[in-house]
């Protein structure tokens, strides 16, 4: 009998062969149980509202049968009594009862934000809290039982200091007066005292009948026995016990509060090479943007000069406030939002009120008393709960900073700084900072500064602009998850990040088509986007994200790993790094320069030692030392740039002119093939041997489509790894020109075709970190030579600003090391000696064949000290100590 086939369809996951059990309602896109769970955690998704199918089609729970009424269906729930009831559970008829069903739905959506909170940070930190606990929980043993030691003998020494401060007052002190006696003796001393003071007051005063003469007579024998003194006796002890003398004993044992472990931001998030444009509002109802409060992921509360409104991502507005205070000298940051979703305000009476979050009641939070005082600007403290509040004083010109507590009292005033002096003019935004610092936006149209305080009020600084010192017109301001400041700045049109010690790391946003000019910001943490408002009648709010989770957590199969880098109490090994042993110089010190004959410009350059480095330019390859005469040659090289490089033996590696690549002895008599190229279509241009691992690293360029890759052999020269793409599968170069390698083992490329250039940094892995494209102020990058040092710092030749720019091993820009000078006409190539610490620079344009050598790393002060010889002649380090030269 021959069986029908019957073909039915099946959910699949949107993003794997695997079945659903999801449904994503903000995508849409059905999900299997692993893709769900990378949905909720990825920043780009979290905020979207995943549910399950049975959920998606409306689900109706089981019923369930009441345990009195036998067969009949529980439908409400009395509320008196708490419990599920039938339609004949007579004894609840006159209670208030609502249907069970309505009760499910309204505890679910009740619910459904600390679901969220579980599914997409909770069981995501668990991992990353997991070793720490276990860490502590094997060392926290034998430290209590150090500090229990500790407090047994400090208790003992203290026991004893305080027996023998006892019986020195009792035997010295007491024992030695009749205090009664004393005090007896003084109050009859003092009454008759008293008696003759009242007898000549009498006497010479209220007499009527005076006698000049007898009274001048008189008074010279009379008053100088009148001496009204107290004589009191003066207690004294051996030795002084006072309340300093005791928590002086007390100070070493330290008791912390217990809290709730919780992972650091730094652990988990991570700023990208670039801020990711997500989505632009044109927000209806306002002319511009001056002050952004962020609500929930998708509303925010936008307000100009008159108007405050609600909206969400399509600009329509929700709700609108009319009583928003307004005028000539009001500041911008007027509104704030809590932990309620209440927004707080300032009115048009200039007290501050408070919003319901279902937009029905508005109260008066703090009422204005002084009339000479005017609020420019609020701020709800996430961390306290308190309000912050910037305040401008109308007769001298002189601002302030509030703060009150969550019930509206006043609890301290930031004035003034360490030395007296004022610290605010005009505050038109406020914030606070992860670590309790108090951030003001300061401006007055004379000058402006970002002032931060502590929480107790203490100055900190006052960030005036960037390095090159542009000046300063702060408006809107915000801080993130990572402690950054970030304030937009009307005289350059960029938002600036600074680190939360006021040091300019970049500008994160600058004017474009999409953002006229940023005016205000919002922060929100949930979803750790930054919302941006335009000012100047522009009415455009545009949301980026520029964080984003550690690589190693978005893959929990490379989870375990990441953890290897968070230190845990008690498991740390003490290390030496360079950073402990080196620092830099200021300026760079120039020790010589060399003139190399045979090439006629310098494109790359290899050191082999201290004295001895090889030079190639188009056409040559040759080896000099510090006098610029030619010590080998090499005829059969390729023509490029990064083309050679120097091995641990001191054996060459180059490109020949057939494009494979060689090695050379270092008797200069062998040459010998490494790898042989074996696809026409990809063309080595550059190669870096590794001192961390021995392999070969090599830029390659695939002609048909003009980009390139990074393939990595090892000393066999099997090739072992391929870098192409980016983390969204983009490619990764274009043409790489040099190549090199950080001490982390990033993988660093100088990639420029001509149209466009950028700094490539991987990680060993392949795994893309992020590409630089220039200095702050975004002129552009032409990237030529390029290595690192001793401190991880990144070198690279830039031919638009011909200079050498010094980056950090993260890509943030530190200064331009070397510019265009008489020595150096324009920096082309770079070579680190890592046993000298000197930087060689060759010239590139085609007339100059000089090579400079620099210094700009130099001992830490307090080494150099101590590697000189004790007194016995014996030296403080063995002589397998670095050689500095």
């Amino acid at each position: 009998m021959e069986t029908a086939s019957t073909q039915c369809k099946v959910h699949r996951c949107s993003k794997c062969p695997g079945g659903t059990e999801y449904y994503c309602v903000s995508c849409p896109c059905d999900l299997c149980p692993q893709c769900k769970e990378n949905h909720v955690k990825d920043l780009q998704t979290i905020d979207h509202d995943v549910v399950s199918h049975r959920d998606k089609i409306n689900y109706i729970p089981t019923q369930e049968i009441c345990m009195r009424h036998l067969y009949i269906f529980l439908e409400m729930n009395c509320e008196n009594c708490e419990l599920p009831v039938c339609y004949h559970c007579s004894e609840h008829k006159t209670h208030s009862r609502i249907n069970l069903t309505r009760l499910y739905q309204a505890k679910r959506q009740q619910h459904r934000g600390t679901i969220h909170t579980i599914r997409s940070e909770a069981l995501f930190y668990r991992p990353v809290l997991l070793p720490r606990i276990k860490t502590d929980f094997k060392t926290c043993r034998t430290q209590l039982s150090l500090y229990h030691s500790e407090m047994l003998t400090k208790a003992q020494t203290l026991k004893q200091f305080i027996d023998y401060i006892q019986n020195d007052f009792m035997c010295n002190v007491f024992c030695d007066f009749d205090f009664k006696h004393r005090c007896l003796k003084q109050q009859k001393e003092m009454i008759i005292h008293i008696v003759s003071l009242q007898r000549y007051v009498y006497i010479y005063e209220q007499r009527r009948v005076i006698r000049p003469l007898q009274f001048l007579s008189s008074i010279k024998t009379a008053l100088p026995q009148i001496h009204p003194t107290l004589h009191t006796s003066q207690l004294s002890m051996t030795e002084s016990l006072n309340k300093e003398d005791v928590m002086e004993s007390l100070s070493a044992i330290q008791i912390t509060e217990r809290g709730n472990r919780c992972v650091g931001n730094q652990c988990l998030l991570k700023v990208t090479s670039g801020p990711e444009f997500h989505q632009s509002i044109t927000v209806t109802g306002v002319d511009r943007c001056l002050h952004i409060s962020c609500v929930t992921s998708d509303q925010v509360w936008v307000s100009d000069k008159n108007n405050l409104i609600l909206t969400d991502t399509t600009g329509v507005p929700l709700h609108r406030v009319e009583d928003l205070c307004s005028g000539l000298y009001v500041g911008n940051g007027l509104h704030t939002v809590n932990s309620e979703s209440e927004l707080i305000y300032i009115d048009r009476n200039e007290n501050i009120n408070k919003l319901s979050k279902d937009m029905k009641t508005t109260t008066t939070f703090i009422e204005r008393t002084d009339s000479t005082w005017r609020p420019r600007c609020v701020y709800w403290s996430p961390s306290t709960g308190d309000i912050l509040v910037g305040m401008w004083y109308l007769r001298r010109n002189t601002d302030k900073v509030t703060r009150y507590n969550q019930s509206g009292q006043l609890t301290q005033i930031i004035q003034h700084d360490n030395t007296g002096r004022r610290l605010y003019r005009e505050p038109n935004y406020i914030t606070e900072n992860n670590n309790g610092d108090v951030v003001v936006s300061d401006y007055d149209y004379e000058s402006g500064a970002v002032v931060v305080t502590e929480r107790g009020g203490r100055h900190r600084f006052s960030y005036t602009g960037p390095p090159l010192g542009s000046g300063l017109r702060p408006y809107g301001i915000c801080t993130d998850a990572l402690s950054h400041i970030l304030v937009c700045d009307g005289t350059t049109k960029t938002v600036q990040m600074l680190d939360k010690d006021g040091q300019f790391l970049s500008h994160l946003l600058t004017k474009s088509q999409e953002m006229a000019e940023p005016w205000s910001l919002s922060y929100d943490v949930n979803t750790h986007r930054l919302w941006v408002g335009s000012g100047w009648f522009n009415n455009k709010v545009c949301v980026y994200r520029y964080i984003t989770t550690q690589d190693a957590l978005t893959d929990q199969s490379r989870l375990m790993e990441s953890l290897n880098g968070i230190p845990t109490p008690g498991t740390e090994k003490p290390q030496q790094g360079n950073q402990c042993l080196l620092k830099l110089m200021s300026p760079p010190e120039l020790l010589h320069s060399l003139t190399v004959t045979g090439v006629d410009h310098c494109l790359h350059i290899s050191c082999v030692t201290s004295d001895q480095v090889w030079v190639s330019d188009r056409n040559h390859l040759i080896l000099t030392d510090t006098t610029g005469v030619p010590l080998h040659r090499l005829e059969d090289s390729c023509r490029g740039h990064g083309f050679h490089t120097e091995n641990s033996e001191s054996e060459l590696i180059y490109i020949d002119r057939n494009e494979n690549i060689n090695k050379l002895s270092k008797d200069m008599k062998t040459i010998t093939t490494f790898i042989e190229r074996t696809d026409s279509r990809w063309k080595p241009r550059c190669v870096y041997w590794s001192p961390s691992t021995g392999d070969l690293l090599v830029g390659m360029h695939y002609i048909p489509t003009n980009t390139g890759n990074v393939t990595r052999y090892n000393q066999s020269g099997q090739l072992t790894q391929t870098i192409q793409h980016g983390n969204t599968g983009r490619g990764l170069y274009r043409e790489p020109n040099y190549i090199t390698e950080n001490n982390n083992g990033d993988v660093v490329v100088s990639d420029y075709d001509y149209e466009s250039g950028a700094v490539v940094v991987t990680k060993r892995g392949g795994r893309h970190r992020f590409s630089y494209t220039g200095p702050p102020l975004g002129s552009g990058l032409s990237p030529y030579g390029i290595c690192t040092d001793a401190l991880s710092h990144i070198l690279v030749c830039d031919g638009t600003t011909k200079t050498v720019q010094m980056l950090d091993k993260d890509g943030q820009f530190l200064s331009h090391l070397l510019t265009k000078s008489q020595e150096m006409a324009e920096p082309w190539s770079l070579s680190y000696d890592v046993n000298t610490h000197r930087l060689w620079v060759g010239s590139g344009p085609w007339w100059d064949n000089k090579v400079c050598v620099y210094r700009y790393i130099t001992r830490q002060d307090a080494l150099t000290d101590e590697h000189r010889p004790r007194p016995d002649g014996e030296a403080m380090f063995s002589s397998s100590a670095v050689e500095w030269r």
